[in-house]
Parts: structure tokens; sequence; C-alpha cells
């Protein structure tokens, strides 16, 4: 739509008003806007129930040439002051695990970040092999020593222990011999290297980081079955830490948590933290069973009437003539 003689504010309000509902809804003109290259937008107040806050925009077209000006979109914006509904969130980051039933399954993603490789232990050569493989040499199993190693380029014969010293500063160990030529055997051999992979079972193909092990320790010990629970308040101090129905964890998670077995406790089979209770505590004795009989007192239903049908009274002649002869003589006493 070209206009030539219209002036282009009072052309930007007309193009507002055809498209609101109203008159009443375009307000005043709050300023143009040169956007480039002769294209210009026109705001005005926006007065619609629910819209406070937005602006009616109307972009015109402005051809200095043959001096005319062309509408080119309107539309309602919002400003910093306009209410607006919450950022969208992808439906597998709204999602809760309460939200699964046991058939549903999310999968795991290859780039997830609780995740990292596993150790593969390194294949031994030949000894007349001109090349031996290193742990540096393969790409996961540089990434499951990278806690013990920490980019190091020193070869060793299993994973190197490092000392925190009271500024926080690490240093190897190899480097404190040097430096105080005090030796704390910082080197594990070899059988100790694969008794520990055995034991922590590190040769899966992924292992959890220490950052999600952190938070799977703060989400369990926050959680229904940690100290904060109803049911730890209700135990009288017997915490699971001491209960023999409790069954330790190995690993780091082992010095917070455990697993209840005890099968009368509402918490077999789960998690719990050592400061967890139930009041079903190994050490709590059965209350004693009382062998005399308390009978309670009977309750009366004053509500209800229960109607019994009586048997028909036998006619015996005799009987009835002795009782009208008692009721004759009574009544002349």
């Amino acid at each position: 739509m070209v206009q030539e003689d219209l002036d282009p504010e009072e052309l930007a309000r007309r193009v507002a008003l055809s498209v609101a509902a109203d008159s009443d809804e375009v307000g005043a003109l709050v300023g143009r806007t040169l956007i480039g290259d002769g294209v210009w937008d026109y705001r005005f107040v926006s007065a619609i129930k629910g819209y406070e806050g937005w602006q009616w925009s109307v972009t015109l077209y402005h051809d200095e040439d043959a001096d005319t000006w062309t509408v080119d979109e309107s539309s309602l914006v919002p400003t910093d002051a306009a209410l607006q509904p919450p950022a969208w969130v992808p439906w597998k980051d709204r999602l809760l695990p309460s939200d699964l039933s046991v058939t549903d399954a999310m999968g795991t993603d290859p780039d997830d970040p609780r995740l990292t490789a596993g150790y593969k232990p390194v294949q031994a050569k030949p000894q007349n092999s001109e090349v031996q493989q290193t742990p540096g040499d393969n790409e996961e199993g540089r990434k499951a020593l990278a806690a013990e190693t920490d980019g190091s380029d020193q070869q060793t014969d299993g994973a190197v222990f490092r000392l925190v010293d009271r500024s926080g500063d690490e240093k190897d160990v190899h480097e404190q011999e040097a430096d105080d030529q005090v030796s704390f055997g910082a080197q594990t051999s070899s059988d100790d290297l694969d008794e520990a992979v055995d034991r922590f079972a590190l040769t899966r193909r992924h292992l959890m980081t220490p950052e999600a092990r952190s938070a799977t320790a703060k989400r369990w010990y926050e959680g229904q079955h940690g100290p904060k629970s109803l049911s730890t308040r209700t135990a009288k101090g017997k915490a699971c830490e001491t209960c023999g129905f409790m069954i330790p964890l190995a690993g780091d998670l082992g010095t917070m948590f455990g697993v209840c077995a005890n099968r009368w406790s509402p918490d077999d089979g789960r998690v719990v933290s050592l400061d967890h209770g139930c009041g079903e505590h190994s050490e709590i004795e059965p209350q004693e069973e009382s062998h005399l009989w308390v009978q309670s007192q009977p309750a009366y239903d004053d509500l209800h009437i229960d109607v019994v049908r009586q048997k028909p009274r036998e006619e015996r002649p005799e009987v009835e003539l002795m009782e009208q002869m008692q009721s004759e003589d009574g009544s002349e006493d």
C-alpha cells in the first residue's frame, strides 16, 4: 500500500486502527526508530486489556526518490514491562522422575555430563615389540585415569596420589620426595590397581563423574530417606548407622549411606543415610504381651430398635379360667 500525500505518523496510526478490535485500543505515539535503508518503525501505546506494557508496531518504508511511504507490516510487540509467559522449556527438561512409570524409558544421551569413560586396562605387548602402549595412548583409558595422573607425563605402574597442603595447592608425591626427601609410598603396585578396578567395577563402559556422585549424595540425603524425614523424628534416636539390618555401601558413598535389609521396615531395599531412622531398629525390643484379659465396657445402641417377632400364645381354657378367678379375687380384696 503506497501513500504519497499522507503523513507517515497518521498512516501508521490508521494501520494500527485497522488491525485493532476497537479504536480505543490504540494509544498515543511512543516514538519512531530508523531501522535502516529507509525502513521506519512507529510505536503506539497498546490499551488492550491484558496487554499492559505492549506496543503497536507499524513498519513503513520511505522511498526518498519518489517521496512515498509503503506499509510493510504491523504487530503487537512486548516491552520490558510487558507481562509475558515464562520461557519455553523442552519437554525433556520439564519431565520429573515422578512423571515416569515403570514402562517408560528415557535413555541416556551419549554426551551425558554425569558420565565419563570407564577404565580400559592396557593390553600387554610382547617383549620383542618395539612399541609399547601406555594408558596415555588410549583415549578412554586416559580419561578414566585423569584423576590419578592429572595430565602428568610421568609414566608409573599405577595410580599417583596427590597431596593437598593447607594453602590448597596440590603437589605430586614425587615432587614431595624430591623436595623433602621423604617417601610416602606414593605409587601403588599393579596388583593393587587391579584390585581397585575389580572392586569398584571400573572397567564398565561409562562411570559416574565425581560431580554426579556428589549430586546423588545430596539428593539422597535431602530426600525422604535422609535425616529430615518424619520417620527419623519418631525413631527416638535409633539411627540406621547402629542397626544390624543396615548393609554398608562400598566407595565414598559408604561414608554416608547404606541399604536397609529389614523386611518389616518401610525402607526395606532402599538406600538410607546413616543418620536416618524408621522405628524398626534392630535394638528395639518388642512390646511385652499381657496375659490378662482386659474387659471393655459394653456399648449400647440407643438409636436403633430391633423388633423381634414373638411366638403366638397357646390357648388353654383351664389356664384362662384360673387367671380369671385370680383376677376376680384380687378385685374383691
